[in-house]
């Protein structure tokens, strides 16, 4: 799957909004990635990651576990697993900070791959590193649909990704003048806690 099919997903789930808007990094942007009109289609989400698991397979070879922080990363991490043939866990917030729960655990050999909807800043997906690296599984990398930072995130692991994207993001203080005039809008989901 191309830069290009992945956008044409988006742009036809009407997922690719143009305006102000505030990412869950606290950058702004005039483009915002509505994943959730993604994951709303149970086919579209199955395409994609099915070509995400393949993109997976290709770079890390066979994966039994699948890592992905709460909440955006869960549907992306189940199906991605479910293409994979692994088993799908997620991390959590409890006091402000990423823990597996649930009794979730991974087991000693295990081969795992973190897998997160969006990367901007790689914020949450090394939170949810953090919160892991004391299982005794062996961390392979990383996994997105759409890597924003176009390839510049550094995890301290490989990443791989469907799409590849160079969107602008600013700090609140250094936004262009056009963007600056319009209002702003939060619509990710960093700030629930569960």
């Amino acid at each position: 799957m191309t830069n290009d099919d992945v956008l044409a997903e988006f742009r036809d789930a009407g997922a690719l909004l143009e305006g102000h808007f505030i990412l869950s990094s606290g950058l702004r942007s005039p483009i915002f990635l509505q994943k959730m009109f993604i994951f709303q289609d149970p086919v579209r989400t199955a395409r994609l990651c099915k070509a995400l698991a393949d993109t997976i397979t290709q770079a890390f070879g066979p994966v039994d576990y699948v890592v992905s922080p709460a909440v955006g990363g869960i549907v992306p991490g189940y199906e991605t697993a479910r293409a994979l043939g692994s088993k799908a866990i997620f991390v959590e917030r409890e006091n402000g900070e990423f823990r597996l729960r649930r009794g979730f655990a991974i087991p000693a050999g295990a081969r795992v791959v973190l897998v997160e909807d969006i990367v901007t800043t790689g914020l949450s997906l090394r939170e949810c590193l953090a919160s892991i690296q004391s299982e005794p599984g062996h961390i392979l990398g990383a996994a997105c649909l759409i890597d924003r930072s176009n390839g510049t995130v550094d995890l301290g692991l490989p990443l791989v990704s469907l799409c590849k994207l160079d969107i602008p993001a600013y700090r609140p203080d250094e936004l262009p003048p056009e963007l600056a005039k319009l209002p702003a809008t939060k619509p990710g989901s960093r700030a629930i806690s569960s």
